[in-house]
């Protein structure tokens, strides 16, 4: 497994296009409402990166991928492609944007509730984003990378959740994924990593309502629950600093799960 440590010409290119994917996202937030399809959010996305942010919209033709973002409804748990289905209130939605910029890549995603949601999907939303949290607070040189998926999957189960174990957070930097792969649960079959500084990559913790269990939809991208329970998910991309982590995707503002 080779894991790309980045110097400080790559960080400050990251630091670039990750704030652009972040960009994107708090521009689409007030666009999110009732009424709308996840195909015009996609399109006003896409036009943004293009047009405005002179980038690539990195999902786009990836391996096939159809559309410049992922959308993912109720019980999507990721990879939804954007379509002609309108957006209705007690609806959650997960919109997941990854930019390209200068040759390196930046990669978020943001949980969104339509209109009144149900209690119960607002709480699943608010337990996602603390597992994403517990996870980045894992982060620091020296430290384990199984550490993460040990407190994102204690955290979640304590609340009677389950974590999707098919998907995981990714290394990235000039390519979309690279590695290590970071597993949101604790497993002892993989070699452990020890953190370095320079090391960048995402987590982005799939928290089901229902059980853990997942399957793909015929389109071969959309993954949904196999019990059609809610599903929510978070994501930032990281670095490991010298001495603790940087959230390289923090929005302005965003309230942090301490």
């Amino acid at each position: 497994m080779t894991i790309s440590i980045k110097n400080i010409e790559d960080i400050e290119k990251m630091r670039v296009t990750t704030r652009l994917a972040v960009e994107v996202l708090d521009m689409i937030t007030p666009y999110v409402q009732a009424g709308v399809t996840t195909n015009e959010l996609n399109q006003l996305c896409h036009n943004h990166i293009v047009n405005v942010q002179k980038a690539i919209p990195s999902p786009l033709n990836y391996k096939g991928f159809p559309k410049s973002i992922c959308t993912s409804v109720n019980h999507q748990v990721c990879h939804g492609i954007p379509g002609k289905k309108k957006l209705k209130s007690g609806d959650i939605l997960n919109i997941d944007i990854t930019v390209q910029k200068n040759g390196y890549h930046g990669d978020t995603s943001r949980m969104f509730m339509i209109g009144k949601p149900s209690i119960r999907a607002k709480r699943l939303v608010e337990i996602a984003y603390e597992c994403l949290w517990i996870g980045i607070h894992q982060v620091k040189p020296g430290g384990y990378l199984s550490e993460i998926g040990k407190a994102i999957q204690q955290h979640a189960t304590s609340h009677k959740y389950s974590v999707v174990r098919e998907y995981c957070g990714h290394g990235i930097g000039k390519n979309f994924h690279e590695e290590p792969q970071v597993l949101h649960y604790y497993c002892t079959d993989v070699k452990d990593i020890i953190l370095q500084p320079g090391m960048t990559f995402t987590i982005e913790p799939m928290i089901n309502a229902g059980k853990a269990d997942i399957k793909l939809l015929p389109d071969q991208w959309t993954v949904v629950t196999k019990d059609h329970k809610l599903s929510a998910q978070w994501e930032h991309t990281l670095l490991v600093t010298e001495d603790g982590v940087e959230v390289l995707t923090l929005s302005q503002g965003e309230k942090q799960y301490a």
